[in-house]
C-alpha cells in the first residue's frame, strides 16, 4: 500500500471563521506567525487538515498541500489577498503582531506560508472529533499516515467529503475513495503559481535582482489567452520587465536569450537600460523540469512580441 501523510494543524479560529464564509476559493494561505523554519511534514498532494483550538477539538476542513515558503507579509498579501484569512492587510499584520507579542504592527514580518489548493470547510454538523491520540500539549499540529489506524480513518473520511461535495473528482484522486491512497494533483491558482515561480527562480531571470517585493511571476503564454498556471509557463521578472514582457516590448527567445524590441526606442525615445541587456542569457532554475517551456517561449515570440 502506498504511504500517504496527513497533517492536522491547530487553526486560528478567526482565520477559519472568515474563510469558511468566502465563496469560490481555489487556494488559501495557512500562515504561521514565525518565519524561522519552513514546513516539511508533507509533500505536494497530501492532505492538510484544519483543527480548531481547544476546547473545540474538532477537524473542520481540509486543503490539498502544495508547498511552503517563508515570505514577507506584504508579498503574502499581494499574492493571496483575503485568502490569507483576513479582509485587510492591516488586520492581518495586527493579528500576526498579537501572536508574536510585539506592538510594531507596521513591520513587514517574514511568515511561514503553507499553500493549500482546493480548500473546503465542513458545516458544524459534519465536524470530526480529533483522534484519541491527540494531546492537549500539541501547539502546531500532528502528522498521521495512512498506514496507521487513525490516519487511515481520517483519509477515508476526508476523501468521502471531498468526493461528495465535488471539490475533487475521482479523476484527480485515483482509487482514493475506494482503494489504495494516492497523492492528489494540486490545481494551481494564481497565488500558488506565483509561489512556485518564486521558489524555482529566487531572482529576476534577466537582471538577477533578489529583492522579493520588486519581483513578479509572469505567464509566458498569457493566462488571459489560454496560458496555464504551470511553472514551465512562468518566469520571475523585476516589475518593469514583467510589464514590458506582457506588452510585447521584450521577450525571451527559445534558446534563453533576452530580446528587446526596437519599438521601445521608436515609441518612447528611450530604453537604453533595456538595450544594454540585449542578448543576455537568462537565469534558469537548477531543476531542468522547471525551466521555461520552449513551446511557450515560441508562442510569446510569435503572438506577443513586437518585432
Amino acid at each position: 500500500m502506498q504511504l500517504v501523510s496527513l497533517f492536522v494543524a491547530v487553526t486560528d479560529t478567526s482565520w477559519f471563521d472568515y474563510l469558511r464564509h468566502q465563496s469560490d476559493l481555489d487556494e488559501v494561505n495557512f500562515w504561521q506567525p514565525g518565519g524561522g523554519t519552513n514546513f516539511r511534514a508533507l509533500e505536494a498532494g497530501e492532505l492538510f487538515l484544519f483543527k480548531l483550538h481547544s476546547p473545540r477539538n474538532f477537524i473542520v476542513g481540509d486543503g490539498i498541500y502544495y508547498r511552503s515558503l517563508i515570505l514577507p507579509i506584504s508579498v503574502a498579501w499581494e499574492t493571496f489577498g483575503n485568502a490569507n484569512g483576513h479582509p485587510t492587510l492591516e488586520g492581518m499584520r495586527q493579528k500576526i503582531s498579537e501572536y508574536r507579542r510585539v506592538t510594531d504592527s507596521n513591520e513587514d514580518y517574514k511568515i511561514g506560508c503553507r499553500i493549500l489548493t482546493q480548500p473546503f470547510f465542513l458545516s458544524e454538523r459534519e465536524w470530526i472529533p480529533v483522534p484519541s491520540s491527540w494531546s492537549r500539549q500539541i501547539v502546531v499540529g500532528k502528522r498521521y499516515t495512512t498506514d496507521d489506524l487513525e490516519g487511515g480513518h481520517l483519509w477515508e473520511v476526508m476523501n468521502d467529503h471531498l468526493g461528495r461535495i465535488g471539490t475533487i473528482g475521482l479523476s484527480d484522486v485515483p482509487q482514493a475513495r475506494y482503494g489504495e491512497p494516492a497523492l492528489v494533483k494540486p490545481r494551481l491558482g494564481q497565488g500558488a503559481f506565483r509561489i512556485a515561480v518564486i521558489d524555482a527562480y529566487r531572482r529576476c531571470a534577466v537582471t538577477g535582482e533578489k529583492t522579493l517585493p520588486a519581483l513578479e511571476a509572469s505567464h509566458i503564454q498569457l493566462f488571459a489567452r489560454g496560458g496555464e498556471h504551470r511553472i514551465e509557463n512562468g518566469l520571475l521578472f523585476r516589475r518593469d520587465i514583467h510589464t514590458l514582457f506582457d506588452r510585447g516590448y521584450v521577450t525571451i527567445v527559445p534558446d534563453g536569450r533576452f530580446e528587446v524590441s526596437s519599438r521601445i526606442k521608436e515609441e518612447y525615445e528611450n530604453g537604453r537600460d533595456y538595450y544594454l541587456m540585449q542578448g543576455r542569457k537568462i537565469i534558469e532554475p537548477n531543476n531542468p523540469d522547471l525551466k521555461p517551456s520552449q513551446k511557450m517561449l515560441e508562442w510569446h515570440n510569435s503572438n506577443v512580441f513586437l518585432s
